[in-house]
C-alpha cells in the first residue's frame, strides 16, 4: 500500500512504533521472523506486549526481509515459502539485537549455547528439569536467564559474570538514581538466593565427548573445573545492522539516527537496540518517538526526548560497567573454531590481516550466518569490522530469487 508505514521487528521498539504511528491515523504494517509478537524479550509472555497492541494494524508474521530492490520497497520471503513485496513511505528498523559470542576452546560443543538462546528454547518448551547448568558471560542478562532456568527447575550451579567486583559496585552505587531498576535488580538476586555468583570470573574451555560434560573457569590465578549439562554463554549484545546497511544508513554503535530517530537515508527511521544496545526503556522510547515522527508529529516525539536521554544515560552507566576485559582476547587456541559455518580456526584466521583477506583465503563469513557470529567474534578479537552487506540479507530459497529480476538482486541499496 503507497503511503504506508512498514515496521520491521515486533519486539518493544516496532510495537511502541506502531502503537503511536496507528494512534496518528497512519496506516502501518508490522513485519516480524516469529509467529508471535514480543521479539526475543517478552518471547513466551503475551501479556506483557498487550499494552502495545493497537487494531488496525496489520500484521505479516513468520516473514523475513530478504531484500530491498529499490527505494520505498522491501522483499520478504514469507512462512508459506512464498515472496511478497511491501512498499513504504516511511520505513521504521526495530530489527533488535543479538548475543556476542566469544570463541574458546569447546565452545561448539552440543549443550554450550546462548545465554539468552537457551532461555527462549526454555520459554518454547525445551526442558531443563534437574539439569546443571553454568550461566557465564557478561552483563544483566546472566541474572535474568539464570532465574528463568531455576523457574524451569533447572539446577543453577553458578552464575560467573567477567566484569570485577568494582565495576559491578559501581554500577550499584549508579542503580540508586535509578529506584526502579535498583528495586528490580534487588529481586532477581534475591530470586537467585544460594547460587554463587563469582565476579572477574569466565569460561576458559568447555570439555565433553559427544556433549558438554564439564567446563573450566578462570577467577584471578585460580583455575578450577565444574561438571554440568549446559553451559549459557553471552558476552552481552550486538546490534542487528545488516538491513539498514543494505540500505545505505551511516553507522556508528549502532544505526546512527538523528534526533527523531531518521536515520542518514530520508524517510527510513530506527529504533531500539539496533541503534545500539540499551535495554527495555530505552527500546520503548525510541519507538514511540520513531513512531510519532514517522507519521508526521513531531510535536508529539519531542516531549519524549528527556525520557529517552535518560534512558541513554543508563545504558551509557551499564555499557561501562561490562565492558569486556582484555583477557577474553587471549582464549582462542589455533584449532579454535570461530567461522562454525565454514569451520576455519583462529590459527588460519590470525594470519590474516584483515577481514577481506581473511573472507577470501578462508571463507570465514561466508557460510549461512553471512558473519552474524564470527564477525563479531572477530571484531572483538582483531578490530576488524565487515566491509559490506549484500542481499539476500538472510538466507533465502533459490526458487525466490530467481523470481525476482536480476537487477533487483544485486541492486542492494536504493
Amino acid at each position: 500500500m503507497p503511503g504506508e508505514i512498514v515496521i520491521i521487528g515486533a519486539g518493544p521498539a516496532g510495537l511502541a512504533a506502531a502503537c503511536r504511528a496507528i494512534e496518528s491515523g497512519a496506516a502501518v504494517t508490522v513485519v516480524d521472523d516469529n509467529v508471535q509478537c514480543g521479539g526475543q524479550i517478552w518471547r513466551g509472555a503475551p501479556d506483557q506486549s498487550k499494552p502495545w497492541l493497537r487494531d488496525g494494524v496489520r500484521w505479516i508474521n513468520g516473514a523475513r526481509v530478504f531484500n530491498a530492490p529499490r527505494q520505498g520497497c522491501v522483499s520478504l520471503e514469507c512462512a508459506d515459502g512464498g515472496t511478497r513485496e511491501l512498499q513504504y513511505s516511511k520505513l521504521i528498523l526495530a530489527t533488535g539485537a543479538r548475543e556476542r559470542f566469544l570463541p574458546f576452546p569447546g565452545w561448539t560443543l552440543p549443550n554450550v549455547m546462548g545465554a539468552g538462546g537457551l532461555q527462549a528454547l526454555v520459554k518454547s518448551g525445551w526442558l531443563v528439569q534437574d539439569k546443571r547448568v553454568i550461566v557465564a558471560g557478561s552483563g544483566p542478562l546472566l541474572l535474568a536467564v539464570a532465574n528463568c532456568l531455576r523457574e524451569h527447575g533447572a539446577s543453577v550451579r553458578l552464575i560467573a559474570e567477567q566484569a570485577g567486583s568494582w565495576s559491578l559496585l559501581r554500577f550499584g552505587l549508579a542503580l540508586a538514581r535509578h529506584p526502579a531498576k535498583l528495586s528490580q535488580a534487588v529481586r532477581l538476586r534475591a530470586s537467585l538466593r544460594g547460587v554463587p555468583y563469582r565476579t572477574g570470573c569466565w569460561p576458559v574451555a568447555a570439555q565433553g565427548v559427544e556433549k558438554l560434560e564439564s567446563v573450566e573457569l578462570r577467577q584471578g590465578s585460580r583455575t578450577w573445573t565444574e561438571p554440568c549439562d549446559y553451559l549459557a554463554c553471552g558476552f552481552g549484545l550486538v546490534p542487528n545492522t545488516e538491513l539498514a546497511e543494505l540500505l545505505g544508513c551511516r553507522m556508528e554503535r549502532g544505526v546512527s539516527v538523528d534526533e527523531y530517530q531518521q536515520s542518514s537515508v530520508p524517510g527510513v527511521y530506527s529504533a531500539g537496540e539496533a541503534t545500539g544496545v540499551g535495554g527495555l526503556e530505552l527500546s520503548l522510547v525510541e519507538g514511540e518517538i520513531a513512531g510519532f515522527a514517522a507519521a508526521g508529529r513531531e510535536d508529539d516525539a519531542r516531549r519524549r526526548f528527556e525520557a529517552r536521554q535518560s534512558c541513554r544515560r543508563f545504558a551509557a552507566t551499564l555499557e561501562r560497567a561490562f565492558a569486556l576485559r582484555p583477557e577474553l582476547r587471549s582464549l582462542p587456541q589455533d584449532d579454535t573454531l570461530i567461522c562454525r559455518c565454514e569451520d576455519v580456526a583462529w590459527g588460519r584466521i590470525r594470519a590474516c590481516q584483515g577481514w577481506r583477506e581473511a573472507k577470501l583465503h578462508t571463507r570465514c563469513g561466508m557460510g549461512p550466518c553471512q558473519g552474524r557470529v564470527c564477525g563479531t567474534s572477530l571484531e572483538f578479537l582483531t578490530g576488524w569490522k565487515p566491509e559490506s552487506v549484500r542481499p539476500p540479507v538472510f538466507p533465502v530459497r533459490i526458487g525466490n530469487l530467481a523470481r525476482q529480476a536480476p537487477s533487483r538482486i544485486s541492486a542492494g541499496r536504493p
